[in-house]
C-alpha cells in the first residue's frame, strides 16, 4: 500500500476525528515553500511515522496499554512537528494519564488504605480534575475510616473533599461508578459519615446534622452502631455541655422559675435524643461477642440519663430498648 493510500486510510477510516489526508498533504507543501526546503517528501513519505501512528490508531479504543506506550514513541519520535497529528496524541495520553492517576487513587483508598499515599496522589488528581466525583468520593470515604482508626492528620482535607462530593451528588452528578458503594444512599451515608465524624471533636453541634442523615439514609451505617454512638456523643458534646453549663450558671442555686424550668425543658430534650441514640446503639449490638465490651460502656451512660429523666430509677429501660429500633428518628432540636 501507497503512503498516500495508508494515510488515508489511518486518517479517514480508523480515526475520523483526526486530520484528511488533504489538510495533512496542504499544510506540508505549504511548510516547504515556507521554508524553502525540499524535504516534503521525506517528511511525508516517513515510514516510521506511519507506522507507529498506525499501530496507535489500531489499539486506542481496544487495547489503550499498548496504544499509550505506542504514543509515547511517536511522540518522542516525531512530537517536534508539533501538528495535530501530535496534539491529538498528546490530548490523548493525557487522558489515559488522568486516568491511570485515578485508578491507582481508587486502589490506595478502597484496597490498600494507604491514605499517606492516597491523600498525596489525589491533590495531583484533583488539580487534573477538580469535580471529578469518583476521587472525591474515595478521598472523603478515606477520611472516614482514617477518623475512625483515631489518626486526624488528614480531617480538612478529608472534610473538604467529602462536602464538595456531597453537593455535587445532590446536585444531580453521578460518579461513573458507585462501586465499592451500593448505591447513592449508601455513598452518601459514608460521606455525611465523614463530615459528622470529623467535626464531631471540634464543632460538635454541627456534626448532629451530618449524622443524622447518616442514620437517615437507607445504608449499611444504619444498621452499626457506631453511628447511633456519635450521634449520641455528639448530643453530649455539644447541645448538652452548653445547655447544662449554662442551666448550672444561671439556675442552680436559685428556686425554680419559669424561666429555669423552660431551660430545664430544652435540657431535658436534648438528653431524650442522647437516651434514644443510645438506646439504639445498644439494640443494634445485641448479643454480639464483637461489641461486648463496649455495650458494657454505652449501657452505662444510657442508664445515667435514663435514671435523670425517669426519677433516678432504669424502670422500663429493658423495654425502651427493645423497641426503640421500631420507632423514627428523632429530629434535630
Amino acid at each position: 500500500m501507497s503512503f498516500r493510500k495508508l494515510i488515508r486510510y489511518v486518517t479517514l477510516s480508523l480515526l475520523p476525528a483526526v486530520l484528511s489526508l488533504t489538510t495533512l498533504t496542504s499544510r506540508l507543501q505549504a511548510q516547504s515553500r515556507v521554508t524553502g526546503t525540499a524535504t516534503s517528501v521525506q517528511e511525508t513519505d516517513d515510514k516510521d511515522k506511519v507506522d507507529t501512528y498506525t499501530r496507535f490508531v489500531e489499539n486506542y479504543k481496544t487495547n489503550k496499554p499498548v496504544a499509550y506506550e505506542t504514543a509515547k514513541v511517536y511522540l518522542q519520535r516525531h512530537g517536534k512537528e508539533n501538528d495535530q497529528y501530535v496534539q491529538y496524541i498528546i490530548a490523548w495520553v493525557a487522558d489515559y494519564e488522568k486516568g491511570i492517576h485515578r485508578n491507582e487513587l481508587w486502589k490506595l483508598a478502597y484496597t490498600d488504605r494507604n491514605f499517606v499515599e492516597a491523600f498525596k496522589l489525589g491533590k495531583q488528581v484533583l488539580a487534573e480534575s477538580p469535580e471529578h466525583l469518583d476521587s472525591l468520593i474515595a478521598l472523603g470515604n478515606a477520611g472516614y475510616l482514617a477518623a475512625g482508626a483515631q489518626n486526624e492528620s488528614y480531617n480538612s482535607e478529608a472534610l473538604a473533599y467529602a462536602q464538595k462530593a456531597i453537593q455535587l451528588i445532590e446536585s444531580g452528578k453521578t460518579p461513573e461508578a458507585w462501586d465499592p458503594f451500593k448505591g447513592k444512599e449508601d455513598t452518601l451515608a459514608y460521606l455525611y459519615a465523614t463530615v459528622g465524624l470529623i467535626k464531631l471533636k471540634t464543632a460538635p453541634t454541627e456534626a448532629i446534622d451530618a449524622l443524622l442523615k447518616t442514620a437517615q439514609l437507607n445504608s449499611e451505617l444504619k444498621k452499626v452502631p457506631s453511628t447511633y454512638i456519635y450521634l449520641g456523643s455528639a448530643y453530649q458534646k455539644g447541645p448538652y455541655a452548653k445547655l447544662s453549663g449554662d442551666f448550672q450558671k444561671n439556675f442552680g442555686d436559685k428556686p425554680e422559675s419559669p424561666e429555669s424550668k423552660q431551660a430545664l425543658d430544652k435540657l431535658n430534650q436534648v438528653i431524650d435524643r442522647i437516651i434514644d441514640a443510645y438506646a439504639r446503639a445498644v439494640a443494634i449490638a445485641g448479643n454480639d461477642a464483637a461489641f461486648a465490651q463496649s455495650k458494657t460502656a454505652w449501657m452505662a451512660t444510657l442508664t445515667t440519663f435514663y435514671k435523670f429523666r425517669h426519677d433516678n430509677t432504669d424502670a422500663g429501660l429493658t423495654e425502651f430498648i427493645a423497641g426503640v429500633l421500631s420507632k423514627p428518628l428523632p429530629p434535630r432540636i
